[in-house]
């Protein structure tokens, strides 16, 4: 039964007097309502993200560092809202829009959705083929069907509830985290390089292309259905404290935490990589791919860092897979109303990203395609999103206050309209 938003008007006048409880018992309760933004947090770090920040490394230095830091800084706010539409409703995003959208605007916004699902599938089934492909030879159709037999391992955790999902996807998170660290500690950082590149600036028209794609990489859409849908299930136990002033409180600042630290930690390993290929390469050192990356680091900082940037686009690959299968069931669960076989959707959104992989069209080309589908799909998500946020009716007590959707409605049509340069750019060279 969908839960009702949350009104000041309802809280009892005694619970507005009630003491908060004492910090390490409140640390202690809040512990359990942490672990979805860590499953968002996969979303940015995927393999589309690995080929756009060692390019801007790769191509720039350092100068695109601080884009990566202004899409974190959007990447917080956008799933801090998801995650409170998701504890004020109980309900996510998806199923949101078909309780108060147009039946004939909720088809349109299942069909683009069910587009970014197979569109994200096939930026993960191919980093985790590219992955496998560079730890053991794997050729790269049969390593694209071991990476979607793994995630629909790792899907079975969500069997046993949505913690034992949540440890595994933030395990390989900080899998991705150390493969990257130990990298970074062995090139090298320059103090003064991560100064220069935290002060906006671009150099050329290529760097604003690649700083576009960077974002385009950064904002995914599937992960805001995801994040809506995961929140909810934190609200059971904690449901009645949710009517006093206290719990509502309580809730928000869990949820703020988690968004912060996961999103923090997937900030950090974004910048780890433009960092490290800001040291290692230059442009002239022909770093086009995935596989060029791989062989570089290898080459200057030895095989223990080749074989951690390849176990860390596994674990991407992986994690990320999982969590776009999971993004397909909650969109069709919600527009829909309708439960499909676990097996039968991984199959719709497999065979695009199998026959990219069987026909041989280069993976570094098809990451950067689905990053273009994905650009279309960001609107739809985001625009519905501080809608819905914004209004009284749905969101009672839990209302953006006018400052949050006014910085809102900058950072979706800042993303709209870099995204929309994105394509046009790759479509119209």
């Amino acid at each position: 039964m969908p839960l009702s938003p949350l009104r000041v008007t309802d809280l009892p006048g005694r619970a507005n007097r009630a003491r908060p409880p004492a910090p390490r018992r409140s640390g202690r309760r809040l512990w359990p309502l942490l672990g979805p933004a860590f499953v968002a947090a996969v979303a940015y770090v995927d393999p589309g993200n690995f080929a756009t920040n060692f390019t801007g490394g790769a191509s720039f230095g350092y100068t695109l560092l601080w884009v990566i830091a202004a899409a974190n800084l959007m990447a917080m706010l956008i799933q801090a809202l998801t995650a409170k539409l998701g504890l004020a409703t109980g309900r996510d995003l998806a199923s949101n829009c078909r309780e108060r959208l147009p039946r004939p605007v909720t088809w349109g916004l299942w069909l683009q959705a069910e587009a970014v699902a197979i569109a994200t599938d096939l930026a993960e089934i191919v980093g985790g083929a590219v992955a496998l492909d560079l730890l053991l030879g794997v050729p790269l159709p049969v390593g694209g069907i071991i990476t979607a037999v793994a995630a629909f391992v790792l899907l079975g955790a969500q069997s046993r509830g949505h913690r034992p999902f949540e440890r595994v996807i933030a395990g390989l998170l900080l899998v991705i985290g150390a493969g990257f660290a130990y990298t970074l500690v062995d090139s090298g950082v320059d103090p003064s390089g991560v100064a220069a590149g935290l002060v906006p600036g671009f150099a050329g028209n290529e760097s604003v292309l690649l700083a576009t794609g960077i974002l385009g990489a950064t904002v995914m859409p599937h992960v805001i259905y995801v994040h809506s849908a995961l929140t909810p299930g934190r609200y059971g136990d904690a449901v009645r404290e949710g009517a006093t002033l206290v719990g509502r409180q309580r809730l928000l600042r869990a949820q703020r935490i988690d968004v912060l630290v996961a999103m923090g930690l997937a900030g950090l390993v974004n910048a780890a990589m433009l960092i490290i290929a800001a040291q290692l390469f230059t442009p002239g050192d022909g770093i086009e791919s995935l596989q060029s990356v791989h062989q570089g680091i290898g080459a200057q900082l030895g095989g223990g860092a080749a074989l951690a940037f390849a176990l860390a686009l596994l674990a991407a690959g992986f994690a990320s897979s999982s969590v776009g299968t999971h993004a397909g069931q909650v969109v069709m669960a919600g527009f829909l109303r309708r439960q499909v076989p676990v097996l039968a959707r991984r199959l719709i959104t497999l065979l695009p990203a199998l026959l990219v992989l069987v026909i041989g069209v280069d993976p570094t080309t098809a990451l950067v395609w689905s990053q273009v589908v994905l650009s279309f799909g960001i609107p739809f998500a985001l625009v519905p999103l501080l809608w819905l946020t914004s209004r009284r009716d749905l969101m009672g007590a839990w209302t953006n206050r006018r400052l949050t959707t006014l910085t809102g409605a900058v950072v979706a049509g800042l993303v709209i309209v870099l995204n929309g340069h994105l394509v046009v750019a790759v479509l119209l060279p």
